[in-house]
């Protein structure tokens, strides 16, 4: 949707690329995936900068070459909704110009990896990277909920609580 207002492309790109960059977290949704998923990003040279898809990294479900990705930028401190905008995805091919400027911004902002020597060669070889160029104005925001049900995980478990959970939470101190 575009504004028939002067200067409110550049409007939304300044919000698009202040928004992202404050943010340590996006929720990305690519082509033919039903939810959106968070990810850890690094905003470079207008785009947003993705590593995953290999052991130890995020998962870029729905993220193909040439596809289109939906993103969405939440407040770092509160947690809602910023801006949504849609994107286009590039793949970066290991050893090219970009390929090497991109993983070089995202090397210095992964945090905890197991092999920070060697975190390079290892995504050339088994990973992904993948930037997202804004492809249009800012999206209006949702009308109703937008909640929907967790995505699967290996690390949810559904098991009855403790027979004695809640005589634990109820217990009182005793005076001494």
């Amino acid at each position: 949707m575009t504004s028939e207002l002067p200067g409110q492309d550049l409007f939304d790109q300044a919000l698009i690329e202040e928004a992202t960059k404050k943010s340590g977290l996006i929720w990305v949704r690519g082509a033919e995936v039903s939810a959106a998923r968070p990810l850890w990003h690094v905003w470079h040279e207008g785009a947003v900068c993705l590593i995953g898809d290999g052991p130890g990294e995020q998962p870029l479900p729905g993220l193909t070459d040439g596809g289109r990705a939906e993103v969405t930028v939440r407040s770092k401190d509160k947690g809602g909704r910023l801006v949504s905008w849609p994107a286009t995805v590039h793949a970066l091919g290991p050893g090219s110009p970009e390929w090497t400027e991109t993983v070089a911004e995202l090397k210095g902002k992964r945090l905890n990896a197991p092999d920070s020597e060697a975190m390079t060669e290892r995504w050339a070889r088994e990973c992904r990277v993948v930037r997202l160029v804004p492809t249009g104005a800012v999206e209006p925001p949702p009308t109703g909920s937008l909640a929907a049900p967790p995505l699967p995980s290996p690390a949810t478990t559904r098991q009855p609580i403790p027979a004695a959970l809640p005589r634990l939470l109820t217990r009182r101190r005793k005076k001494g």
